[in-house]
C-alpha cells in the first residue's frame, strides 16, 4: 500500500507539472490582457510600462518559474477582473459545480445500476429493449440540446421548475452553500442535474448490462447455479460484485470529466458554478483565472483517480496495489 501511494503521488506530481505547463503555455493565444486592465485613452508607453510590471515581456520560461515557485505556495496569480486571488474566486465557485455533479451522480447511480442489471439478466423483455434504444438516443443528443428541451418543456410549456439560477441556498460549512436543504434549491437543481446526468447515465447501462451478461456466462455463476442457490443471491451478490470492478474504474474517470463537462450545461442553465465563470475568463481574457481552473480542474482528474485506483484494489482483493496480481 505505502509502495502504491509513494508511485501514485509521483505520478500526481508529473500529470500536475504537464498541465501547469500546458495551461500557463496557452494564456499568449487568449489575446492581450491589458485590453480587460486599461482604457482606450492609455496610451502605448504606459501600456508598456504595465506590461513591465506585470512581467508580462519576460521571457516564457521566467515567467512559468515564476508562476510555479508561486503555485507551490497555493498562489495561482491575482485575477485581473475581481482583483482577487484567482484560487480564492474559483473556489467560491466549487461548491455549486460540486453540488452539480453531486446531484448527477446520483441520478446515474440509481438509475444505471437497477435498468442496467434488469437489462442484462432480461435481455430480451420489452423494457430492457426499450432501455436499450432510449440510451442509444441519449448517447446521441449533446448536452446543451438536452439541456434546451428541458427548459422549453418543464420551465417554458408546463412551467413546473424553473429554468436558471441557483434558488435558495443555506450554508454548512464555512463559506460553502448548498440548495439540497431547501425546496427551492432542490427545483432549481433538477433540470441541470438531469441533464449533465444525460451524458454519462446511458454509458453506464450499456456498461453495466455488457459486464454483467459477460459475468454471468462465466463458469462460477455456472457452478453457483448447478449448485442450488438462490438466483437473487448469484445475481447481486457474486454477479454484481465482479460486474462493479471495471465499472467503478470507468466510473471514477467519468466522474472527473462531469465536472469539465459543467460548462455547457452551466452555461445554458446560469448556472453560478466554476464552468461558468471560465467562460466569461475566457471573454475577459482575464489569463490568470483560465490557467487557475485548468489547474483546478486537473487536479480533480488525478485526485479522482488515485482514489478510484485504491477503491478498486479494496473491492478486488485479488489486486496487489504495487502492481500486478497474486
Amino acid at each position: 500500500m505505502i509502495a502504491f501511494v509513494i508511485r501514485r503521488l509521483i505520478q500526481a506530481m508529473i500529470v500536475m507539472f504537464v498541465i501547469s505547463l500546458l495551461s500557463f503555455s496557452i494564456q499568449d493565444n487568449l489575446g492581450d490582457p491589458l485590453r480587460e486592465l486599461v482604457g482606450q485613452s492609455v496610451s502605448e508607453q504606459e501600456r508598456q510600462e504595465l506590461r513591465d510590471e506585470l512581467g508580462l515581456n519576460d521571457p516564457f520560461l521566467t515567467q512559468y518559474l515564476r508562476f510555479a515557485g508561486k503555485a507551490l505556495q497555493g498562489d495561482l496569480g491575482t485575477s485581473y477582473f475581481f482583483k482577487e486571488p484567482a484560487l480564492d474566486v474559483i473556489l467560491k465557485k466549487l461548491p455549486a459545480t460540486l453540488e452539480l455533479v453531486f446531484g448527477a451522480t446520483l441520478i446515474i447511480v440509481c438509475l444505471s445500476v437497477p435498468l442496467g442489471v434488469y437489462s442484462a439478466i432480461n435481455p430480451r423483455s420489452l423494457l430492457s429493449k426499450t432501455v436499450m434504444g432510449l440510451s442509444i438516443v441519449g448517447i446521441s443528443i449533446p448536452v446543451f440540446l438536452t439541456a434546451i428541451m428541458l427548459i422549453y418543456l418543464f420551465a417554458v410549456e408546463l412551467a413546473w421548475l424553473p429554468s436558471y439560477g441557483r434558488g435558495e441556498t443555506v450554508p454548512v460549512y464555512g463559506s460553502w452553500e448548498t440548495g439540497f436543504f431547501t425546496v427551492d434549491g432542490l427545483l432549481h437543481l433538477l433540470l441541470p442535474c438531469v441533464s449533465l446526468a444525460s451524458i454519462m447515465l446511458p454509458l453506464f447501462i450499456r456498461l453495466i448490462r455488457a459486464e454483467m451478461m459477460e459475468v454471468l456466462e462465466s463458469e462460477y455463476i455456472k457452478f453457483a447455479k448447478a449448485k442450488g442457490l438462490p438466483l437473487k443471491r448469484i445475481y447481486f451478490l457474486h454477479a454484481l460484485k465482479n460486474t462493479m470492478l471495471p465499472v467503478i474504474t470507468v466510473g471514477g474517470v467519468q466522474i472527473g470529466t462531469m465536472v469539465a463537462y459543467t460548462i455547457l450545461t452551466e452555461t445554458v442553465f446560469q448556472w453560478p458554478g466554476m464552468g461558468f465563470l471560465f467562460l466569461e475568463a475566457v471573454n475577459r481574457v482575464d489569463t490568470p483565472l483560465i490557467v487557475a481552473y485548468l489547474i483546478v480542474v486537473g487536479a480533480i482528474f488525478v485526485i479522482t483517480n488515485t482514489l478510484v485506483d485504491l477503491i478498486y484494489g479494496l473491492v478486488n482483493p485479488t489486486v496487489k496495489l504495487a502492481g500486478g496480481k497474486s
